[in-house]
């Protein structure tokens, strides 16, 4: 194995960091797990990152292409700065510069669910793709958008943010200023809060997400949801049937504004409840522009769980190894 062949991967979130030798196939080499300091501030996490990092290529015996990182927040494209990060409260970390001169390897970085597109584009749902989208359900919804082989990134970085669609004028306030967003509808933090809602409406009908909650409204989270709606519960399934109809909705945009040839669905939520894809297929070829869903494939994530440390690696080969030579191996050239 040569050094261009090979790219680390780190997908930084709140609570764990996943780190792995990524070959140019897609393939997880070697992976090392930590939990995330967080209380530690970002010397102590980029501090683990580095350790871990070292550790991987001692083992694998040669150098790696370098460094991609993805991570919930704000980057700015130009430096690799994370200017804002909300799950690691970090502002103005200058992530790119201290992984690179501590590593003395390229380092670049990205937002998480778009490291997740590039992933799942290169190597998992999307491979031979030029035109997809991708939309991730977990506490809330993001996704990553690519037209005619490029990977959009928008004037200031942001391009992807589709958990912040208007579905619903008068919908419920979302995190940010806006109400009836995408993710304020289905995502995971909302399906939980509909479903304390209805517990505290309802103490009855509640009786079995309560009893999975160890009869603690406040332990309530989508993944209590979707096993009281596996195991037949009327109103997690409610609440599941109203998700379903944002997804559609949300998707049905997607699809006539992108005209994707893939729409892909993965994210924590659609993990748990894989029926929600077979729904959003449906509802989407039902209601979309003829010619936007002609040609269009609904399908699950294909990296699952892997999607975004392998997306992350496939990133820093993307911007550090000319993309037309790898575009070949995709059989696709624009």
């Amino acid at each position: 194995m040569t050094e261009k062949t090979w790219a680390i991967g780190i997908d930084l979130g709140g609570t764990k960091i996943e780190i792995a030798g990524v070959d140019e196939n897609g393939s997880i080499m070697k992976r090392v797990r930590r939990e995330t300091d967080v209380a530690g501030g970002a010397d102590k996490v980029q501090t683990d990152i580095i350790t871990a990092v070292r550790e991987i290529m001692v083992t694998s015996g040669t150098r790696p292409a370098g460094i991609g990182v993805g991570m919930a927040g704000q980057i700015d494209p130009e430096t690799g700065t994370v200017i804002f990060s909300p799950n690691l409260d970090w502002r103005d970390v200058p992530l790119r510069k201290n992984l690179s001169d501590r590593l003395g390897l390229p380092a670049v970085v990205t937002n998480d669910v778009r490291a997740a597109a590039w992933g799942e584009w290169l190597y998992g749902a999307g491979r031979g793709y030029d035109d997809i989208v991708c939309v991730f359900v977990g506490t809330g919804i993001g996704g990553g958008i690519v037209s005619r082989g490029d990977m959009l990134e928008g004037c200031t970085n942001t391009a992807g943010e589709i958990g912040h669609l208007t579905i619903d004028l008068n919908g419920p306030a979302c995190h940010c200023p806006n109400h009836g967003c995408f993710e304020a509808l289905a995502g995971g933090w909302a399906i939980a809060r509909d479903a304390r809602d209805a517990v505290a409406d309802d103490p009855a009908a509640g009786r079995a997400i309560l009893a999975l909650a160890d009869g603690d409204a406040g332990n309530i989270t989508a993944k209590i949801v979707a096993e009281a709606a596996h195991a037949g519960d009327p109103l997690a399934s409610k609440i599941f049937r109203g998700v379903g109809e944002a997804l559609v909705a949300g998707c049905t945009s997607l699809v006539n504004a992108y005209n994707p040839c893939v729409l892909i669905l993965g994210g924590g939520v659609i993990e748990g409840m894989p029926g929600l894809v077979t729904t959003v297929d449906a509802g989407v070829h039902g209601r979309a522009l003829g010619a936007a869903r002609s040609r269009l494939t609904v399908v699950s994530s294909g990296l699952h769980n892997d999607a975004g440390v392998v997306g992350a690696a496939a990133f820093a080969l993307h911007s550090l190894i000319p993309f037309k030579n790898r575009q070949q191996d995709r059989g696709k050239i624009r």
